[in-house]
């Protein structure tokens, strides 16, 4: 949701603009009740009620503390060391979408300030991408969430288009547009815009039910009961 210019383009880390900076460190669409409620059950929950491969790679990592994002797929694929794909995502992103990037694992600066600026001012919500960023300083004042395999300055050139709203795979996990990206301190998972009601149900279960064994627990009973771990004849 955020793009840091690079290259030919003027450095990101030279803009600055007090008036910008969000004091939130969770960005969610504000078209969708059910936004705070992926953020409240957290990745791994989600995941584990999914019962999917869900999970992109857990290199893929927030790039300041207590970033946290919901939101609609905008896959984008890049040639290496190459953002000009950023840059042509924002003209089609809408409000509410997260950029869901296959950056090659490439350790240069994809993403920054400037970036993240147009993003913001086009409603994308966050940022997600299998290769670097920078200005994290400038992303963290900011708000904006950024999840990336790397932090780098090295620059990018703009020569290949790349994909723009087609399917990408990263990790071995297919992210389509319109799918739900969360992100938050354990990870990114990304659901199938058909599985999401069904995962969300799931994810209000494992909830509760998580709920009652906390309070077991504080009653003195041990997890090896509560999930019937125990083997046979130890009791």
């Amino acid at each position: 949701m955020t793009t840091a210019a690079h290259g030919t383009t003027p450095s990101a880390g030279n803009s600055r603009n007090a008036h910008d900076t969000h004091s939130t460190h969770s960005a969610h669409s504000t078209h969708n009740t059910d936004d705070a409620v992926f953020l409240r059950l957290g990745t791994a929950t989600l995941y584990e009620a999914s019962k999917l491969d869900c999970f992109l790679p857990p290199r893929i990592r927030p790039v300041w503390p207590g970033a946290a994002v919901v939101g609609r797929a905008l896959p984008v694929s890049t040639a290496p060391a190459d953002n000009l794909p950023l840059h042509l995502a924002l003209e089609q992103a809408e409000p509410g979408d997260v950029l869901v990037v296959d950056g090659r694992r490439e350790s240069c600066g994809y993403w920054g300030e400037v970036l993240t600026a147009a993003a913001r001012a086009r409603g994308v919500l966050g940022l997600v991408i299998d290769g670097g960023v920078r200005d994290v300083d400038q992303l963290r004042a900011r708000g904006f969430p950024v999840f990336s395999s790397a932090i780098a300055v090295r620059t990018t050139v703009k020569d290949d288009v790349g994909t723009v709203g087609t399917p990408i795979v990263l990790g071995g996990v297919t992210v389509g547009r319109g799918d739900l990206v969360v992100a938050d301190s354990d990870g990114v998972v990304v659901i199938p815009s058909a599985a999401v009601e069904t995962v969300r149900a799931g994810g209000l279960a494992r909830e509760a039910a998580e709920t009652g064994y906390l309070s077991r627990i504080d009653k003195g009973e041990l997890t090896l009961d509560i999930y019937g771990f125990r083997p046979a004849g130890t009791d």
